[in-house]
C-alpha cells in the first residue's frame, strides 16, 4: 500500500512539474522573428552623387552581405525632403527605412505653414555620419575669416547676398542675421551646382552648404572656406576653424545623418540595426571613402541619435522663439 501511495505522489509531482513547464512556455515572450526577411529599402531625400547618397550606397552594400538580403537605395529628391519622408511613411513597412540628413527636416515646423506629416512618425534608428557643412565665399573677395564677412555685411547692409540648401542650414543662418541686426539678400536655388558656380564667379557672396559640394571649386582656387558649422574641425581641412572657434557659437551645429524607421519599430530591432551599421561603418575602406566624400564617420546607437536630434530641435526652437515664430502643427 505504501508503495502505491508513493507512486501516486510521484506521478502527481511529475504532472505538477509538467504543468509548470507548460505554463512557463505559454507565458514566455514569443521569440522575435528574424529580420530582415526580405529586401530592405533606403529612401533618400537627395539625388545621386551627394555625399549622403555615397554614404547610403556604401553602407547598403556592406549590409547586404551582413544581412544576406538585398539593401537597395531609392533617391526621392525634391519638396524640401517632404517627397522622401512621405514615401517612407506611406510604406508602413519595417523593411523601408529613411536614410537622411536630419537637417533636411528638423526646421520644417518653422519653414512650413502647415506640416504635411507628423515628425513623430520618424523613429531614429542609428546615427551613421556627420556631414561637414561649410561657409564658403568667392576667393576674389579676399576674406580670411568669418568675422571679416560679418564685418563687411555690417558695413554694407543689404548689398551682399547669400544662398543655402533648404532646411536647418538656411533657417539658422537666417535667424542669425536677424538677431544680429544684419541684412543680406537670400537667393533661392533649386540646383546646388548652379549656386556653386555663381559663388565661384562672385555672383553670390556667401554659400552655406556641404563641404563636399564646394571642394571642386576650393581646389580650383575659386572658393574660400571661412569656417565649418561642425563641432570639430574637418580632418581634410584642419586649418579651417569651426564656427564656435571663430566666435559664432550660434552658427554651430552638426550635419547629422542617419537611419529612421517607423515609430512602432521595436527598440530591440532598432538597436540591432544600429549595431550592424556600426560594425560595417568602421571598416577602414569605408572610413577612407566617406572622409573623401565630406562625411565624418560617427556611428551611434538609437538613443545617442535621438538625444542629438532633441538637441538640434531645441536649438532650432530657440531661434524660432527669437524670431517670434510658432512651429506649425
Amino acid at each position: 500500500m505504501r508503495a502505491i501511495k508513493k507512486a501516486q505522489r510521484t506521478a502527481v509531482a511529475i504532472l505538477w512539474l509538467a504543468g509548470l513547464s507548460f505554463l512557463a512556455l505559454a507565458v514566455a515572450p514569443a521569440q522575435a522573428e528574424p529580420w530582415p526577411q526580405r529586401p530592405v529599402k533606403f529612401i533618400l531625400p537627395l539625388g545621386p552623387g551627394a555625399g549622403v547618397d555615397v554614404t547610403a550606397r556604401l553602407i547598403a552594400d556592406r549590409l547586404t552581405k551582413r544581412w544576406d538580403q538585398p539593401v537597395v537605395v531609392e533617391n526621392r529628391p525634391g519638396g524640401d525632403a517632404v517627397v522622401a519622408i512621405t514615401a517612407f511613411i506611406s510604406a508602413q513597412d519595417d523593411h523601408t527605412l529613411l536614410f537622411s540628413p536630419a537637417g533636411s527636416f528638423t526646421a520644417h515646423p518653422y519653414l512650413h505653414e502647415k506640416m504635411s506629416y507628423d515628425p513623430r512618425e520618424l523613429a531614429p534608428i542609428a546615427r551613421v555620419t556627420n556631414t561637414l557643412v561649410a561657409f564658403g565665399v568667392p576667393e576674389s573677395r579676399k576674406l580670411e575669416r568669418l568675422a571679416d564677412l560679418i564685418a563687411l555685411v555690417r558695413a554694407t547692409p543689404g548689398e551682399l547676398n547669400w544662398a543655402s540648401a533648404t532646411g536647418t542650414n538656411e533657417f539658422l543662418f537666417a535667424g542669425f542675421l536677424k538677431t544680429a541686426g544684419l541684412s543680406m539678400q537670400k537667393v533661392p536655388y533649386r540646383d546646388t551646382v548652379q549656386a556653386l558656380n555663381d559663388l565661384a564667379e562672385g555672383r553670390i557672396d556667401m554659400y552655406v552648404a556641404a563641404l563636399a559640394i564646394m571642394l571642386p571649386q576650393v581646389r580650383a582656387g575659386k572658393v574660400k572656406i571661412l569656417a565649418m558649422t561642425n563641432r570639430v574641425r574637418a580632418i581634410t581641412m584642419s586649418d579651417v576653424p569651426t564656427a564656435r572657434e571663430a566666435g559664432y557659437p550660434e552658427l554651430s551645429f552638426d550635419g547629422l545623418v542617419g537611419l529612421f524607421g517607423p515609430r512602432d519599430m521595436p527598440k530591440q530591432l532598432r538597436e540591432r540595426i544600429a549595431a550592424d551599421v556600426r560594425a560595417v561603418a568602421v571598416d577602414q575602406e569605408i572610413v577612407a571613402r566617406l572622409t573623401a566624400a565630406g562625411q565624418v564617420v560617427n556611428p551611434g546607437s538609437a538613443a545617442e541619435f535621438e538625444a542629438e536630434m532633441k538637441d538640434q530641435y531645441a536649438q532650432i526652437a530657440a531661434v524660432g522663439r527669437a524670431l517670434g515664430l510658432k512651429p506649425a502643427q
